[in-house]
Parts: structure tokens; C-alpha cells; sequence
């Protein structure tokens, strides 16, 4: 029965687009881990590498969320499977299977020729992962759709990934190579906005801002609680904050009053910021000169990206915001390491600093800084200096 299921997931898997990571991935390590939000494709991914790659005979792929698993154990269906000579194991909604981390451990201690990948929708559930599993996983994140990758889905146009250096160097001869592809770039980066983040906008645009919301509702009402004890109470707190976020100028938070808005406590909102923030709905940009701490508060507070902000704004998001929230996005989903500055909008790596705006923004707030650079929406190409928002969504 399980096997006839995942092979039934097989043929209605295509493999006409593959996310990037599926390049990064050592899929040869015996333990894999693969991370990320909802919605992003970590299933269709590993499903698309067994089509790919897999012999049948040798591969089972099992979702741990089934049924057959309420009454039957995951490692006496592993036993079968090794013995009936298999030797790549894919697990997916693990957290959904209780004391699964004991049972994974036991199979890759007793089972050296078994391959094992694994994976959940609640990142929350595997960063709880006991310390004992960790050392063996190898993991990996799995980001929202980069534009550049939303440009692939949509539009079938295969463009290349572009290093950050290169891109500051040579933007204007960058852009004359994706426009050999894809004439209109600006026209997507809009759509981006609002359809980009998640594969699933292309079964349908319509229901996309809808079934985001769903989304916001299954992390905050099913996987939080899930993962960590959490009052009835705070449930409506925590989308109520996203709402505030969402709706707001690039977020600079007094805490204490926002706080009282949603009617809690300072400490008691710097959790939800944090609990949030691992759920992968916001980020809480940070000073890198204070370090990641509970009790630090946050600079800014964005939402993970521009989709989360059209679906909670209800079609009144700031333009700052949206602008602000794709560079974070894109830049912290290529691996880059973001932090608040001295001046200007977002430090990069300690390296550069960045000031987002519109066409008219000027210079003025980073001009006694080294590498800085101003990323401006509404041009299709940039000057010294001046680099195209949009260019910054080809970096994954």
C-alpha cells in the first residue's frame, strides 16, 4: 500500500524544474536533512531527485504523517525495506511521527548501507532534533523562490546565477545578458512581488494570497503549538503582529508599544519575534555588533517575503516595505549574512552596506561609507553606484 502511493507521487512528479539547492546537495551522505518553510517544495524535491537518479527497486519514499503509521511502526517498515534490499529512504512530515528522531538514529547506526533523507513542514519540530541525530544529519535550507527561479517556473527561461561581486562590478553587462532572455525584466520582478515566493502560485493565481493565508494559519495554529507550549491566547496575538508588520513602513519597533497593542509583555513579545522568526514568517534584522540574543531587541522587523506581506495587507502594502522586504529575502536566501548598519538600510557580510529606495533616492545617507551601494527599484539598468532592485533576485 505504501509503496503503491509513493509510486502514484512519482508519475505526477515533473521534473521540468528543480529548485538550485539540488545542485548543493550531497545526496550521497548517509543522513540528509532538508529544511525550510512550508510551501517552499522540499517534498517535490526529493521526489524529483528519485525520478531522476533512483532505481524503484532501491527507493521507498515514505510521508510519516500517514495513517498506516498510527498503528504501525516506522522502523519495523524500514526493517522490511532494507531486507527486501533497499537502500535510499526518503522521510517526509517526520515531525508528525512521534519519537521519530530515536528511530532514525537506530537506522543509521544498525543500517550503514541505508541512505536516509529526511524532512518536515515544521522546521520548529526538526531544530528539536536531539543533539545525538544532529551530529549525524548533514543539513540543508531550502529558501523561497529566488526570482531568478520564479522566471524559470513561469516563464520556462533558464537564466544563470550571478555572484554578489560580480553583479556590483559588472550590473550593466548583466543585465544586457538576462534581457537576451527574458525582454521585459521588470514586468516579472512586479509579479514577483506577489506571486513569487512560493511554487505553488502555478496551480493558480487566483487562490495563491488565499492559500498563503491558510499557510500562516496551519504554522501558528497547528505547528507552533506542535513544537512549543503555547497559550490559546497568543495564537491571535502572533497574527495580529504579522498584521502590523505587514501593513507598516519599513519596521523600526518600539517594543513597549507594540507590545501594548497586542496587549502582552515586553520579554513576552521578544519570544513571539523569536518564535516567529524560526517559524520562517519574519526576520528581526539585527546590529551585527550586538550579536543574536532573545533579549536584544531587533532593529527592523520584516516579513519573510513580499508574498506574506501581499496576502496580509490586504492590498494596502507600503511600497518601502515591499522593496525592502525582496532584498532581505533574496540576499539572506542566497546564504549572505544580513545585519542593520550604521548607515543606510542592510549590511552585507560586514562588507557592504545597501540603501534601498526608488529612482530619486540619492546617495546622501551612505556617502562617507566604504562599498556602499544604492538598490533602486523602477530602473532597468544602473550607473556607478546605483544597482537595479530587481538585479538582486539572481543570486540563487
Amino acid at each position: 500500500m505504501l509503496a503503491n502511493k509513493y509510486r502514484e507521487l512519482l508519475q505526477q512528479t515533473k521534473v521540468n524544474f528543480v529548485r538550485g539547492l539540488s545542485d548543493k546537495i550531497n545526496w550521497d551522505s548517509r543522513a540528509i536533512c532538508i529544511e525550510g518553510a512550508r510551501g517552499t517544495g522540499k517534498s517535490t524535491l526529493m521526489l524529483q531527485y528519485i525520478k531522476s537518479n533512483l532505481s524503484l527497486d532501491q527507493t521507498l519514499y515514505l510521508s510519516l504523517d500517514d495513517l498506516y503509521f498510527k498503528q504501525h511502526s516506522l522502523l519495523s517498515v524500514a526493517e522490511t525495506f532494507y531486507q527486501e534490499g533497499g537502500r535510499y529512504l526518503f522521510l517526509d512530515e517526520v515531525h508528525k511521527y512521534e519519537d521519530w528522531q530515536t528511530e532514525v538514529k537506530n537506522l543509521y547506526d544498525f543500517k550503514p548501507q541505508l541512505k536516509i533523507v529526511l524532512s518536515g513542514s515544521s522546521i520548529l519540530a526538526l531544530q528539536q532534533s536531539n543533539a545525538d541525530l544532529s551530529r549525524r544529519l548533514l543539513h540543508y535550507h531550502l529558501p523561497e523562490l529566488s526570482l531568478r527561479e520564479y522566471i524559470a517556473l513561469k516563464a520556462k527561461v533558464s537564466i544563470p546565477i550571478y555572484s554578489l561581486s560580480d553583479l556590483l562590478q559588472n550590473h550593466r553587462a548583466i543585465v544586457d545578458d538576462i534581457k537576451n532572455f527574458l525582454p521585459s525584466p521588470l514586468k516579472f520582478f512586479r509579479e514577483y512581488l506577489t506571486y513569487g515566493a512560493y511554487p505553488f502560485s502555478m496551480e493558480g493565481e487566483a487562490e495563491y494570497l488565499m492559500r498563503i493565508q491558510q499557510l500562516i494559519n496551519v504554522i501558528i495554529d497547528y505547528d507552533l503549538p506542535e513544537a512549543r507550549p503555547i497559550e490559546l491566547s497568543s495564537l491571535s496575538k502572533l497574527k495580529k503582529l504579522l498584521y502590523i508588520i505587514s501593513t507598516a513602513v519599513p519596521f523600526t519597533p518600539n517594543i513597549s508599544r507594540l507590545a501594548e497593542q497586542i496587549v502582552t509583555s515586553r520579554s513576552r513579545l521578544l519570544e513571539m519575534l523569536d518564535l516567529l522568526e524560526k517559524a520562517q514568517l519574519v526576520r528581526n534584522l539585527r546590529s551585527s555588533a550586538f550579536g543574536i540574543s532573545l533579549m536584544n531587541k531587533p532593529e527592523k522587523i520584516f516579513l519573510n517575503n513580499s508574498s506574506l506581506i501581499m496576502a496580509l495587507a490586504e492590498g494596502q502594502p507600503n511600497i518601502g516595505n515591499l522593496r525592502e522586504t525582496f532584498f532581505y529575502s533574496q540576499l539572506a536566501g542566497a546564504g549572505f549574512r544580513v545585519s542593520y548598519p550604521k548607515k543606510g538600510d542592510f549590511l552585507i557580510d560586514n562588507q557592504y552596506t545597501f540603501e534601498i529606495g526608488g529612482k530619486n533616492k540619492d546617495s546622501k545617507q551612505i556617502a562617507t561609507e566604504v562599498q556602499a551601494y544604492l538598490a533602486i527599484d523602477d530602473i532597468e539598468y544602473g550607473t556607478v553606484g546605483k544597482i537595479p532592485l530587481w538585479l538582486f533576485g539572481f543570486l540563487y
